[in-house]
């Protein structure tokens, strides 16, 4: 099956509506024709090397990545830098670049969203709405917004909602601030590096939060506040839903050929 660009990009705003994206951000089509035809798509979380190498490889003609590519302004587009040179490459292949970001995490089934499934969390919604009001002055949606919180069926001990997490991601190891045995029941997540939803995570009346990264002076804020972190790095806390994405685009657009990268991975080794 061959679609359009453009349709694909209407799916992509339907899971990830650009409107919820933070206004720093770069989301949508930062390469390409939208009316161009579209037969093979791969999903990543950042457009490296091995990634971009990957999809031109495989003939894809889009890339759906996480990250943005380019990020900031670009002044000018040479081979000189690696975010020049993956562009260029990536042109005279003819594939194409789409981000969501920080709307993907917002969205209503985005990241933030399945993590809080993937913890078991109870009454889900938004750490920070970001849905415009209403004439009557609530949100339009507020089931969307930044980051999540929820609460936990029973109170837990940090490590125990650690090994949830570890379970739930696949990973083996993570990083904690605070007592393992302190006892939490509401939860915040923010995944990546969300060390500045702190305060309201601290407002919302949480004992823990969930996030990919954070940094030292962070984590020692979150320490003299008595709130518990758990680290399980910025590639594990997001890379779990862009192979949900690809199977998600699967599905609405059968026919195309869609997988999420295969060679991707931490560039991040965590040592014994």
């Amino acid at each position: 099956m061959i679609a359009k660009l453009d349709d694909v990009i209407r799916l992509l705003e339907e899971i990830a509506p650009p409107h919820l994206a933070e206004e720093w951000d770069n989301v949508g089509l930062l390469v390409g024709d939208p009316s161009r035809d579209v037969g093979r798509v791969m999903t990543c979380l950042t457009v490296t090397p091995d990634t971009a190498a990957e999809a031109i490889q495989r003939r894809a003609d889009l890339i759906v990545t996480h990250h943005p590519l380019p990020f900031r302004p670009l002044k000018r587009l040479t081979t000189e830098t690696t975010v020049g040179r993956l562009l260029l490459e990536l042109i005279a292949a003819g594939t194409a670049v789409y981000s969501a970001h920080t709307a993907f995490d917002s969205a209503a089934e985005g990241i933030n969203a399945r993590l809080a499934a993937g913890l078991k969390l109870n009454d889900v919604g938004p750490l920070i709405t970001t849905a415009p009001a209403t004439d009557a002055g609530q949100p339009a949606a507020p089931s969307l917004g930044t980051g999540r919180l929820g609460t936990l069926a029973e109170p837990i001990t940090l490590d125990e909602l650690a090994e949830r997490l570890k379970t739930f991601l696949g990973v083996g190891k993570l990083r904690c601030v605070g007592p393992g045995d302190c006892s939490v029941r509401r939860v915040a997540i923010g995944c990546g590096a969300a060390g500045s939803l702190l305060d309201e995570t601290v407002a919302a009346n949480c004992q823990a939060m969930v996030l990919g990264e954070a940094s030292f002076h962070t984590c020692l804020e979150a320490q003299a506040r008595h709130m518990g972190l758990l680290l399980p790095g910025h590639y594990a806390s997001e890379r779990f839903a862009l192979e949900w994405l690809a199977e998600r685009l699967a599905e609405k657009l059968p026919g195309l050929d869609v997988w999420s990268s295969r060679r991707e991975r931490d560039p991040i080794r965590w040592l014994d």
